[in-house]
């Protein structure tokens, strides 16, 4: 029995080529715990432990998951955080610094830099739900492995301890309690897939206004996100051999990461910006049904395409609803793409957007001129440039798709005879390419949905099938 358990203990450890610990802090009070494999697949994962954000639990929690995931060629990275002790700040700077460093290292170790995941339990399934959600796109997970999670921060309804440890003072404050409730905060295209293991007895945690409401979240915004509730096992359980359910959860897990590999690290990355229509109003999962999802079938592995749309928004910035003021025009710049798609313009037409119409010129000069800092160059001369833009990103100009009906008061007319003029002009100015969507779409009523407006599956399809064809010229 002894040689047996010591022939296992010495196939996992041929597993682990290095072990090493890195300090968070100067006084080495955060640190991360890191298992390098011997065969590195590119994936890692930071592991989060949990503990009620009073304790670390991190041995099942944390380093009893590194021979498992070496096996796999997964480096695995355990971030032993700081207490919060009531401020949040604490644990979250130190897991995003673990992030930090887990990607700028990403070459040395063997890692895809964006096939990082995370992986929290209970408090630390908080913790990496916080991270997933409400971080810099810099330092947020490509996917997220969550064990009997803790989401709400309202104590009713989840473990209080954690609440109250994790919030401090701000318990009180419904505007904090409703920000770090995490369900609040999913976002859609941008949250990373997820995964979620839980047991239905579990009385520490309850799943149904914790785990379960992250997962309605997350498909309600048409994210991917998987969940498996065990019947029995209670809380705590982790990697730990005496869970009844243990071979079947790590075979679960196993199957899911191999379904997510993560981007070819070569690849050419299109960004895709837009309002509804990029977004993917009234599709059904458009994170994998919409345009953009549809873009990357056509264009291929060697292309890496992220959308970047959120529905309502305007070129405007005088507009209702702004574009370069949300999360997604941040992370579109900190994609750092090659290619970007840019379809704008559809609410801009709204009477009360459109009485700013002196500014849209500027706002889409702006727009092009953040993401290619090398084109201002050009603004300032003012001289119009007939070749191709030749720097980093190529940049594609979508004219909107006609609206057939004038729902929410959208005015065609003025897209046809105001706002597409002004972007060929832009474009004319910068050497830009402009695709052509509305004179492409205008025998295509039966290509959008009742409202007139949003393209239907037919209408993803052939805006696909435009913008990879203009994408590969």
């Amino acid at each position: 029995m002894l040689a047996f358990l010591l022939t296992g203990v010495l196939a996992l450890q041929a597993q682990t080529a290095r072990q090493f610990t890195i300090d968070l802090t100067e006084d080495g009070k955060a640190q991360m715990v890191a298992f390098l494999p011997e065969k590195p697949s590119g994936k890692a994962i930071v592991g989060i432990p949990g503990g009620g954000y009073s304790v670390l639990s991190n041995t099942h929690e944390g380093t009893q998951w590194s021979g498992w995931l070496n096996e796999r060629g997964i480096a695995y990275f355990v971030v032993n955080y700081r207490l919060p002790n009531g401020d949040r700040t604490i644990p979250i700077g130190d897991v995003e610094k673990g992030f930090r460093i887990v990607r700028d290292s990403a070459a040395v170790w063997g890692i895809q830099p964006r096939d990082v995941g995370i992986m929290g339990f209970s408090a630390g399934g908080h913790l990496a739900s916080v991270i997933s959600t409400l971080s810099p796109y810099e330092v947020r997970p490509d996917f997220t492995i969550l064990f009997y999670p803790v989401i709400s921060m309202d104590e009713r309804v989840s473990h209080v301890y954690s609440c109250r440890n994790f919030l401090g003072e701000d318990q009180k404050n419904p505007e904090m309690v409703r920000k770090y409730s995490t369900q609040n905060a999913v976002k859609r295209h941008l949250t990373p897939p997820a995964i979620i293991f839980m047991s239905s007895d579990d009385n520490l945690v309850p799943p149904v206004t914790n785990g379960v409401e992250y997962y309605r979240a997350m498909r309600n915004a048409g994210n991917e996100c998987a969940m498996h509730i065990y019947p029995t096992g209670s809380h705590g359980w982790g990697f730990g051999p005496w869970f009844k359910y243990h071979n079947q959860l790590v075979a679960e897990l196993e199957a899911w990461l191999n379904a997510h590999p993560g981007p070819n690290p070569d690849a050419v990355r299109v960004a895709c910006i837009g309002n509804s229509i990029t977004d993917g109003h009234g599709i059904d999962l458009a994170p994998v049904n919409g345009y953009p999802a549809l873009l990357q079938q056509r264009l291929g592995k060697d292309y890496w395409v992220k959308n970047f749309g959120v529905s309502g928004r305007t070129l405007l910035n005088h507009g209702d609803e702004p574009y370069m003021k949300e999360t997604a025009w941040k992370d579109a710049l900190a994609f750092d793409p090659d290619i970007v798609i840019i379809k704008l313009g559809t609410n801009d037409s709204k009477p009360q957007n459109w009485k700013y119409a002196s500014e849209f010129k500027q706002d889409l000069q702006q727009m092009i001129t953040t993401l290619c800092p090398a084109l201002a160059q050009t603004a300032k001369k003012g001289k119009k440039t007939k070749n191709a833009q030749p720097v980093k990103p190529q940049i594609f100009l979508c004219t909107p798709i006609p609206a057939f009906k004038s729902s929410w008061n959208i005015n065609d007319a003025i897209i046809a005879n105001e706002i597409i003029p002004i972007q060929q002009e832009v474009a004319q100015q910068y050497g830009l390419q402009v695709i052509d969507l509305h004179t492409l779409f205008a025998n295509d009523a039966d290509k959008v949905q009742d409202d007139g407006i949003h393209p239907n599956q037919a209408g993803v399809r052939r805006i696909a099938e435009i913008v990879a064809e203009a994408v590969k010229k």
